[in-house]
């Protein structure tokens, strides 16, 4: 794996975008390419082919997309292609983005049932099963990781129920903060849909809405009865592209970034130097590393339970009488950059430890970001620093 990239630039430990490697930065300053031209095509169907193995799926009715845009386009494409007027949603909320896949959901036209937790938990598998039955739902909405709380769910449990109570519903993960960090095995556990975002765990610069369409969801999308509610995210438009690229064929609707799928191919291309099953592992060692360093200075985690928090980053409650404001500036004195909290009812900062950050250890990512916050606490004032 490359060394940290020439240009000088603080280190940027947040939950995304993440520190990406030479290569694929070199990779995203391309020369301009014909976006139907043989060498573009062959980039792209390679990168649809790789993808299917970061997603852990070898079926041949699975449909990958990558599409311009950010992950919340993820959202768009569910709620504008598989859910239909009037139809129900189950949101299992973790945190903020929960609210907005909702929101976005109900924009469509579908109805949003939030399933609540209290901050830093999840929703309990009996609440999940009383829902279930309560109503017929088209789809249920997992956030694998919520960016704004470091809560970690788990989609497999959450899989076996709904094939047990609920078959028909569509199983539709919000990986944005976990794919290609945490363990999800598309095939293996029965997945309908996970969607994903360039600038987190796949190590891309922020630019491309990445989701993977399991045979089910193929096949509501191709049964439904209402048309696309969306021009851009529609299915009808972009399935036929991809099944176009992957086949190595010219095809166009509206033109994909050309440079960030150079930049993907090339990153694919590193996280596939070893298994999937290894880099889940290198996460969560790292993840253990950040976790046990913050508990050793005193300090607790927004989510309730170990077992439910997240590889990929860390939400770290602050001391009492100091503020994100008096410890972000500290650490990006130290060129450091860590994300403050999203919810206003906790006071909390967040650590991102995904991609080359975790899995190259040679960087010494993790040990400068601990080591700069261990000094910046202390020059807050905080005792559990000072020793």
């Amino acid at each position: 794996m490359s060394s940290p990239n020439a240009i000088p630039h603080p280190l940027l430990m947040i939950p995304g975008p993440i520190e990406f490697t030479d290569e694929v930065l070199q990779a995203n300053a391309h020369p301009s390419m014909s976006h139907v031209g043989a060498p573009f095509i062959n980039v792209f169907g390679e990168s649809l082919e790789m993808l299917r193995k970061v997603f852990l799926t070898s079926d041949p009715a699975s449909q990958p997309l990558v599409l311009s845009g950010s992950g919340t386009l993820g959202w768009d494409i569910v709620a504008a292609n598989l859910i239909e007027p009037g139809e129900e949603a189950l949101v299992l909320h973790t945190g903020y983005f929960a609210d907005g896949f909702a929101e976005c959901i109900e924009t469509y036209g579908g109805k949003a049932t939030q399933l609540q937790a209290p901050i830093g938990g999840r929703p309990t598998l009996e609440q999940i099963e009383k829902a279930l039955k309560e109503k017929k739902y088209k789809v249920i909405t997992i956030t694998h990781v919520d960016t704004s709380t470091g809560v970690l769910s788990d989609p497999r449990t959450v899989c076996e129920l709904v094939q047990r109570v609920s078959p028909e519903t569509l199983v539709v993960v919000d990986g944005v903060c976990s794919v290609g960090a945490e363990d999800l095995e598309f095939d293996k556990w029965g997945v309908d849909v996970a969607l994903t975002a360039s600038q987190k765990a796949i190590g891309v610069p922020p630019g491309l809405s990445i989701v993977m369409l399991g045979k089910r969801a193929v096949q509501a999308f191709e049964n439904r009865k209402a048309k696309p509610a969306s021009y851009f995210a529609s299915l009808k438009k972009w399935i036929p592209i991809m099944k176009a690229y992957e086949s190595r064929k010219p095809a166009y609707f509206a033109t994909p970034a050309v440079q960030l799928i150079y930049a993907l191919n090339t990153s694919l291309k590193q996280i596939l130097q070893t298994s999937m099953q290894e880099r889940f592992a290198k996460h969560k060692a790292a993840s253990k590393k950040v976790k046990d360093f913050v508990k050793a200075m005193g300090l607790e985690q927004v989510p309730n339970k170990p077992e439910e928090s997240a590889n990929s980053m860390t939400a770290v409650k602050l001391p009492d009488g100091i503020a994100p404001t008096d410890l972000l500036p500290k650490l990006a004195a130290r060129d450091i950059v860590f994300a403050g909290g999203l919810l206003p009812q906790v006071k909390y900062f967040r650590i991102g430890h995904m991609g080359v950050t975790a899995t190259d250890e040679q960087r010494g990512d993790l040990t400068k970001a601990l080591e700069g916050l261990k000094a910046s606490l202390a020059e807050c004032g905080y005792e559990g620093a000072k020793h």
